[in-house]
């Protein structure tokens, strides 16, 4: 892809930042009208369900990784300079911060980019949420938080290379990684056809995932032909939030990229969308012991993530889609850790709901 012209007219940086705003639109629009969530996918398959929300994300999954992979087998695209494959990678982050992030996401009611998808939407519990969450990432970047990050990361680390490379691991070409991805899409079309989905979640969760194949295609084209180094690099949550935080408070000497026109992005994308669906709606909070929970969650998943090295999407989608070992060790921890903490918070508050409810309407009949 030849956009030579684009870094003559625009800078390189000017680009990329418009390669962001523009993967971020198409995830708020896709993601919105979706309902993608990874937290609702990982309830509905710890519980049994396998139902509409397993569907889309598995749905978007399969397309990044199909379309990604199918990049990189076109000779496109080369994923071996993102920073989930070449740079030195650490286990225990990914494991502890999946782990924590998967916490969070259940305490929160949502991953931070389904947060920022509700925020754009009118939910004010969402905002608070995502503000904790990327106040807590940048501490843990940076700030307080940095030390206890930096000793649990150096715990178990990996060389970068082909030891953070699950294809080259199992002695996998790409076109491997593409016949892995439809095996998951046609998972996914298995559960779409069996829940009778609607049109406009399979087309969002299918867009979900050509946003992030897309994101990679393009900061690797722009990294290639720019004359300072650009990232190849995809869609995530936590750094860029945090970025994004101290853009808004410090932004002297904040020089523009990827992650500067992805958020907004992100939020024009969900609102537009939202906006078009007549779906905008201003919601709260109902009282003080969810909001307790919810700043528990935005915090669980701002360390976490940062831990991690990415979140839900950066991991579980962006990192998964490249075949990095620490992503796919990320995401792990995050089905597992989400799945332990539904079952003990509100699973068991539902089992104790209903035990009530049943022995009343006994007491109720009995003579």
């Amino acid at each position: 892809m030849d956009i030579t012209p684009l870094l003559d007219t625009f800078g390189e940086r000017t680009v990329v930042a418009g390669f962001g705003l523009t993967a971020g639109l198409l995830f708020g629009v896709m993601a919105q009208q979706s309902r993608f969530c990874l937290r609702s996918a990982v309830i509905e398959f710890w519980r049994g369900s396998w139902g509409e929300k397993l569907s889309v994300w598995l749905l978007a999954f399969a397309a990044a990784v199909v379309c990604t992979q199918l990049f990189v087998a076109l000779g496109w695209l080369d994923t071996n300079t993102a920073r989930q494959l070449s740079a030195r990678g650490s286990l225990s982050g990914a494991l502890f911060g999946g782990l924590l992030f998967g916490i969070g996401m259940i305490l929160a009611r949502g991953c931070s980019s389904r947060m920022l998808i509700l925020a754009a939407n009118g939910n004010l519990r969402a905002l608070l949420t995502g503000l904790i969450f990327a106040v807590t990432a940048q501490a843990a970047m940076s700030g307080a938080l940095a030390p206890v990050r930096t000793w649990i990361s150096g715990l178990w680390t990996i060389e970068g290379g082909t030891a953070r490379d699950l294809l080259a691991a199992f002695h996998l070409n790409h076109v491997g990684g593409m016949a892995f991805g439809f095996a998951w899409l046609a998972v996914g079309i298995h559960l779409v056809r069996r829940h009778k989905l609607p049109l406009r979640w399979i087309i969002g969760g299918l867009g979900v995932g050509l946003a992030v194949a897309l994101a990679w295609l393009g900061t690797y084209s722009v990294g290639r032909q720019a004359f300072d180094p650009v990232a190849t690099q995809s869609l995530s949550f936590t750094g860029p939030s945090a970025d994004m935080l101290m853009l808004v408070l410090v932004p002297i000497g904040k020089s523009i990229d990827f992650d500067t026109g992805l958020l907004p992005g992100v939020v024009f994308g969900s609102f537009f969308a939202g906006l078009f669906a007549r779906e905008l709606k201003l919601e709260g909070f109902k009282d003080g012991p969810s909001m307790r929970r919810y700043i528990a969650g935005g915090m669980l998943m701002g360390f976490g993530g940062m831990l991690a090295g990415g979140c839900a999407v950066g991991n579980g989608v962006s990192g998964a889609s490249i075949f990095s070992l620490t992503a796919w060790i990320a995401l792990l921890g995050m089905w597992v850790g989400a799945g332990l903490t539904d079952w003990w918070f509100d699973r068991r508050a539902d089992n104790r709901a209903r035990l009530m409810v049943d022995t009343a309407d006994a007491a109720a009949v009995a003579p």
